[in-house]
């Protein structure tokens, strides 16, 4: 008979369907706003990681050492679907837009240009995106990607033109403000202490969900006879 130890076989049983029977709650909506287990935790720490990286301020602030230095570049040479609107957008924002056939090539102030594409992400991580509907006619998460990748184009220009100085704050200034703004956009902040009791929660249950399916597996092998038992040393 295949079961040897019907106590443990039963054990196992019984845990395995239990642990995929709360798998299976864990998929249903009833984890708040129609979200699942997974859903809800991953909005969560999304929350507490928003709650964290707010650089904003300081790289606005580091922006205006750029004030009055005149760049001028050709973007978007591989993305020329995106020249409308990105002449959209860094119209409206002070720069001088010529459109062409190898892009779109403009020029600005470099610190004046920093200053609204920063200000841009500080509204978005706010969730006022309608600030930038209203100011680009464009939805708020087109707007932030015509940004990041005019900035992207134009770190790859700077460096041609060996201003590495720029091109390395501009990478900050991307990293630190344009994608917070996007990725962020639409989630409440929150810390982590506010969410104490629930990450405690989900550590140990994390815990002995994992050590849950562990024992299944463990008395279900005892159950059919599988042991692990020592090997015999070789000698020769």
């Amino acid at each position: 008979m295949l079961i040897q130890d019907k106590k443990h076989f039963t054990w196992g049983v019984l845990l395995t369907v239990s642990f995929f029977a709360v798998l299976s709650y864990m998929f249903t909506p009833h984890f708040g706003d129609g979200h699942n287990a997974f859903e809800a935790s991953d909005h969560m720490f999304n929350s507490i990681a928003k709650g964290s990286t707010y650089y904003l301020p300081e790289i606005m602030e580091d922006a205006k050492a750029f004030e009055g230095e005149s760049i001028e570049v050709t973007v978007l040479a591989g993305s020329k679907d995106m020249i409308d609107e990105a002449a959209v957008v860094l119209g409206n924002s002070g720069a001088q837009v010529t459109p062409g056939a190898e892009g779109l090539t403009y020029s600005a102030d470099l610190g004046a240009l920093l200053g609204v594409a920063l200000a841009d992400s500080d509204a978005m991580f706010y969730n006022k995106g309608d600030e930038l509907e209203s100011k680009y006619g464009m939805a708020p998460k087109v707007a932030m990607y015509v940004w990041w990748k005019v900035l992207q184009d134009t770190i790859t220009e700077l460096n041609l033109q060996k201003k590495y100085k720029e091109a390395l704050f501009l990478k900050t200034a991307i990293s630190k403000g344009v994608e917070v703004g996007y990725n962020f956009y639409g989630i409440e902040p929150e810390s982590a202490a506010s969410k104490a009791g629930t990450l405690i929660f989900d550590l140990v249950f994390y815990v002995i969900y994992t050590l849950w399916w562990g024992f299944a597996i463990f008395f279900l092998s005892e159950g059919i006879g599988l042991q692990m038992t020592k090997g015999k040393k070789s000698e020769t």
